[in-house]
């Protein structure tokens, strides 16, 4: 691994949802469950229907919520409100994982398709809220998600974002590609992909930012 390719980050920024906790989380499986009661109840449809049209949305717009408000005009902050009041207690601190990132020379920030008050609750419950310099969410990118690029300069605008000092942490591909363009480094975690804007790849998100700590 080419540490010494990253001795110039001074701008760390972290996706949250199956980049600092495993996708083998049941966190998940509540949120899917809210949404797609929603979509049930806002929708007349039934519950194929349901997780059918969230999994497509997803593929499609990026999230589903993209996708309930590019079809049926939904309202962004009453969706979050209900999808994301979850019980956040099957998420397990991860001191290590603090410890790596707290180590890290310069700012760190969540950057989540989620709400800031949903990072807030999810990084407290791993154990990480004193590790970040910021919390930002998709009420931050005026309800605009990754992929699509306003959101990420609306996001970077806000906390002044060095894009060539900078590097992007996050579990989908997808969502890494505005950030290359941008002249951010891209890390790739927990899934694989051959896509040119993958830089860099880990199953082990702390075992790579050690790497990067003992090397620096």
């Amino acid at each position: 691994m080419p540490y010494d390719e990253l001795s110039h980050i001074t701008d760390w920024v972290f996706d949250l949802d199956h980049t600092l906790y495993p996708a083998s989380s049941s966190l998940f499986l509540q949120l899917e469950a809210k949404m797609e009661a929603y979509m049930m109840r806002e929708l007349a449809i039934d519950l194929a229907k349901a997780k059918s049209l969230r999994a497509e949305y997803w593929r499609e717009h990026g999230t589903t919520l993209a996708g309930m408000m590019h079809h049926h005009g939904t309202d962004p902050v009453a969706f979050l409100d209900e999808v994301q009041d979850i019980d956040f207690s099957c998420l397990v601190p991860n001191p290590a994982l603090a410890k790596a990132i707290q180590n890290l020379s310069g700012r760190k920030i969540v950057y989540t398709n989620g709400s800031s008050g949903y990072a807030k609750n999810a990084v407290f419950a791993l154990g990480l809220s004193q590790v970040f310099d910021g919390l930002y969410g998709i009420d931050h990118a005026g309800y605009i998600s990754k992929p699509y690029k306003t959101g990420f300069e609306r996001v970077f605008a806000k906390v002044n974002l060095n894009h060539k000092n900078a590097i992007m942490f996050e579990d989908d591909p997808r969502n890494l590609f505005v950030p290359h363009e941008m002249g951010l480094k891209t890390v790739l975690v927990g899934t694989k992909s051959d896509a040119a804007h993958i830089q860099y790849q880990t199953d082990d998100l702390t075992g790579f930012i050690l790497g990067l700590v003992q090397t620096g």
